[in-house]
């Protein structure tokens, strides 16, 4: 046998073997066999580069790291289903398909997998591209993210043209295995799985997407050829199937309402034992020319609805109250649960939000509550089981004092002169409050100081090398280097950093300095308007109440921010080492934008949300951060919110980020 030969047999058994094992869960040989096996491959091929393939599967790392990811315009749209959240909605739907048809088709019924959607585009048999979904039109080319997913065959049995769609997800396995490695090395923990397969199917190195073990099912024939006519959605899959791609498991396919829901309930009993996550289920007309007739809606299909499970609850023990101190002086209770699986993720602590909605519920130390996670990743506090007390229950009262610096706390007042929600420790210099306040100001979408974490941080106010944010400007090389774990490199690396985040603008220094109720669109419109933080500082609060997207509670926490004496003299010190307190009239590029006013939600494929809002202005527009009947356009990517419900409410126009190119 030649070395070519050679070399085209093990890729043919290696394909052959990985497709039984990951796809098929039937492995034929062992693990040794198969390592073997590569070894030799990779020998092979390291010998005769001549005879490379980008389908032989040694290549599912072989890219090298991407500076960005290319916009990818889907040929067919990658739609959203309608959601429904009770059995009587799912009847409606039936219902609704029977009036339309004169009677209940077949249905296929299958789990909804948690996770992100994606198109893998085939070739011939070969496996040449693959994208997001974005907005449904327009997503991100994650080509060398996805051949690293073992469960995506490279080369499909047959040499068929197509395009599939299916659902990336990472098991839980790999992410407690992820979570355990990141709480090792001291990183924040991931929230849950489906963001943590997000995170990874857009790392821009593909190694890193290899390292997080990511799985996928397919659910859906987007177009092209299968080797043969099929008439429902079951036989596609099956076909599928046979071709190599794993394919959607615990479906079935009836015309029973009741054997539909009964199925539903089943799924719902197993979320716990299932190797992953799922959110609903789907239950969409099984026979193509049912789905024809019935059509398709403005953003969704008339033949499909995804049934979305009620967050998932759980009964554990209550055994403390702690609080948390945020960078505004905010005492946030939060309650110290027994640990308890919910939701796929074992939950020890849980949000309580305020004094009053422990009061309201009636929620003590010691009791048993129901917990549940909200939106299937916050967890927080439902209720209060008081029928299993015993007496050793403990009331919970917020403190008088500060539990960091022992300062004075005080409840909020609204603008109406009620109380409001809030207890804040009103002292500037808490050191809790301090720390926070200047993460937040180094963070990157205020000053952008890269490698000032945390943990610096505390070692730097620990060290009295600085006592608020000023001071970061003051800093020397030789000031870090006795810093634990901070070597000359690093240090001088931190001074650059510092000395680069001068140029950061006015929008941005608005937005780090903290001001309550200022995130970075409002720090814009300040900008904007005041064009210095001289300005800015000398503004009535009148004046400042009647600008955009400022509102009179924003205005007088302005006011009370510019008017506190320490505060203006942190500025004097900031304004002192250079930093840049003025914004440049810049002048649009163009008009094609002007009098009309975005809004922007989601995540859009190829632009961040600081370069949308750049764009739009950039030709005469302008952005504000909250949907409104002054809105005109929503631009919309993956992932939207509340805003886009409320923009299809009010009529609002939503386009996506094609679209906005296209109006310029």
């Amino acid at each position: 046998m030649t070395p070519k030969e050679r070399i085209e047999y093990l890729r043919k058994t290696l394909n052959h073997h990985s497709m039984l094992y990951y796809v098929y869960d039937s492995p034929e040989i062992s693990d040794y066999e198969y390592d073997m096996m590569y070894a030799e491959l990779l020998r092979l091929e390291e010998e005769n580069p001549q005879f490379f393939d980008a389908a032989s599967p040694t290549q599912r790392v072989g890219g090298t790291a991407l500076d960005k990811f290319e916009k990818f315009t889907h040929t067919v749209p990658l739609n959203s289903l309608s959601d429904v959240f009770s059995y009587d909605e799912i009847s409606a739907f039936i219902e609704r398909v029977k009036k339309e048809l004169g009677y209940i088709p077949k249905f296929s019924v299958e789990p909804k997998i948690d996770g992100l959607s994606v198109a893998l585009i085939y070739e011939n048999g070969r496996f040449v591209r693959g994208a997001t979904r974005g907005d449904g039109n327009v997503g991100e080319d994650v080509t060398q993210n996805l051949r690293t997913i073992s469960s995506i065959p490279l080369v499909l049995n047959e040499p068929l043209s197509l395009t599939v769609r299916g659902e990336v997800f990472m098991p839980r396995s790999s992410f407690a295995e992820l979570n355990r490695i990141r709480e090792e090395a001291g990183d924040d923990l991931l929230a849950n799985p489906r963001n943590a397969a997000a995170g990874s199917l857009r790392q821009l190195d593909p190694r890193i997407a290899a390292e997080r073990k990511l799985d996928i099912f397919i659910f859906n024939l987007q177009s092209g050829d299968i080797g043969q006519k099929a008439v429902s959605h079951t036989e596609i899959l099956k076909r599928l199937g046979e071709l190599g791609l794993k394919t959607l498991p615990k479906r079935i396919c009836t015309d029973d309402t009741d054997k539909i829901i009964e199925h539903i309930k089943h799924i719902a009993s197993e979320r716990d034992i299932l190797p992953y996550d799922i959110d609903g289920i789907v239950i969409k007309a099984d026979d193509l020319s049912v789905r024809a007739i019935l059509g398709e809606g403005t953003n969704t299909p008339k033949w499909a609805v995804a049934y979305k499970y009620p967050p998932e609850q759980k009964n554990t023990k209550l055994l403390d109250i702690s609080l948390s101190l945020g960078r505004t002086g905010v005492l946030t209770p939060t309650a110290i649960l027994s640990p308890v699986r919910l939701a796929g993720t074992t939950v020890s602590r849980a949000s309580l939000h305020n004094i009053d909605i422990i009061r309201e519920r009636d929620i003590r130390i010691g009791d048993t509550v129901t917990v549940q996670k909200a939106g299937d990743i916050i967890p927080e506090v439902v209720c209060s089981i008081p029928s299993l007390r015993d007496g050793s229950e403990i009331p919970f009262a917020m403190p008088d004092t500060c539990p960091s610096c022992g300062g004075a706390v005080t409840r909020d007042t609204g603008a109406d002169g009620d109380e409001g929600a809030a207890y804040r420790c009103g002292n500037p210099k808490c050191p809790a409050q301090l720390s926070r306040n200047i993460a937040h100001f180094v963070s990157k979408a205020a000053m952008n100081i890269d490698g000032l974490g945390p943990q610096i941080i505390d070692q730097l106010l620990g060290a009295s090398l600085i006592s608020d944010v000023s001071d970061l400007y003051a800093l020397t090389v030789e000031d870090l280097i006795p810093l634990e774990r901070m070597g000359e490199k690093s240090a001088q690396n931190l001074v650059n950093a510092v000395s680069a985040s001068k140029t950061a603008g006015l929008a941005r220094l608005i937005y780090a300095l903290g001001i309550r109720q200022i995130g970075e669109v409002a720090a814009a419109v300040l900008a904007d308007e005041y064009k210095t933080i001289d300005a800015l500082i000398a503004a009535p609060l009148e004046e400042l109440c009647s600008i955009r997207d400022i509102g009179e509670i924003t205005a007088r926490n302005v006011r009370e921010y510019f008017s506190n004496p320490e505060n203006i003299a942190i500025i004097e010190r900031i304004k002192s080492y250079g930093i840049v307190t003025e914004t440049e009239d810049k002048t649009p590029t163009s008009a094609k934008l002007d009098g009309y006013t975005f809004v922007i939600t989601g995540t859009l494929p190829s632009l961040s949300r600081d370069e949308a809002t750049a764009l739009i202005k950039d030709n005469g527009g302008k952005v504000t951060s909250s949907v409104s009947k002054k809105t005109d356009y929503l631009l919309c990517g993956e992932d939207a919110g509340s805003k886009l419900t409320k923009a299809r409410e009010l009529g609002i126009t939503v386009i996506s980020e094609e679209q906005l190119r296209e109006m310029l």
